[in-house]
């Protein structure tokens, strides 16, 4: 499971209702399959599922965090790739830390801000957003902003204190959070038997053989050790007779 394999699987069941579309397309359809992507750790693995995308031709939406402390989507490395899905057709959108806050009306102002500052730096309009980790108050406010969808509002996501198989939902929301699939497995029953599904994956779990949880954390691990070493090698050359050696000892 988690291998590029299983996910064309999805992404066939998806193209076969004929229902798949993004945010901004679901709010006037009746019926629709919504692919989400939360990017935690890896700006890379994202760019290497958009790829496994882009070979059958199927467009999803990619959250980026503004205050990730493992990845800066800022890098002239992450802004070419995060630019190059956005030419490719990928929805790009933020992935809003609330970092403690709790007062729905700084929330909704710091997301505005975040998105101004992200659609500049891009070059293009971002008009969406997800929260990370979000509380149940935040889910049940809400929120709605002018010009921009949010992954939580009620068109596209059920809110309830208590989810089991007995509520009521007006969207089937199914998530990989914590390389466990909450709420179902994304299989043909459960994609088509509503007529409102959001799919939630995050890269970093994904990948071309696909492993379980210590394992890909493990590699994760090696792949972000390694690009260290390199970004600290193309800021500057003081390390430069060493480089060769702390990644070949990372290998082994």
């Amino acid at each position: 499971m988690f291998s590029y394999d299983d996910y064309k699987e999805i992404i066939r069941i998806i193209q076969s209702t004929g229902r798949h579309c993004s945010y901004a397309e679901a709010l006037h359809r009746d019926r629709f399959v919504i692919m989400r992507h939360d990017v935690e750790y890896s700006v890379e693995r994202a760019y290497q599922l958009a790829k496994v995308e882009q070979s059958m031709d199927f467009i999803s939406t990619y959250f980026f965090q503004w205050t990730n402390n493992t990845y800066n989507i800022l890098s002239r490395r992450n802004m070419d790739m995060i630019k190059d899905m956005h030419e490719r057709g990928q929805h790009i959108g933020l992935h809003f830390a609330l970092n403690g806050m709790t007062d729905m009306q700084q929330i909704r102002s710091r997301v505005q801000k975040e998105i101004e500052i992200l659609s500049e730096m891009f070059g293009f309009a971002v008009t969406e957003f997800s929260v990370h980790r979000p509380s149940k108050d935040v889910l049940r406010e809400n929120i709605r902003l002018d010009g921009i969808l949010n992954a939580y509002q009620d068109d596209f996501f059920t809110f309830a204190d208590q989810i089991d198989e007995e509520t009521p939902l007006q969207v089937k929301y199914m998530s990989d959070a914590n390389h466990i699939w909450r709420y179902g497995y994304p299989d043909e029953k459960n994609i088509t038997s509503y007529d409102k599904v959001q799919i939630l994956t995050h890269p970093f779990a994904w990948s071309k053989k696909g492993c379980g949880n210590f394992d890909n954390y493990r590699d994760l691990l090696q792949e972000k050790y390694i690009e260290l070493v390199q970004s600290v090698d193309n800021e500057c050359k003081d390390f430069g007779e060493y480089r060769e050696y702390f990644c070949e000892k990372n290998v082994r």
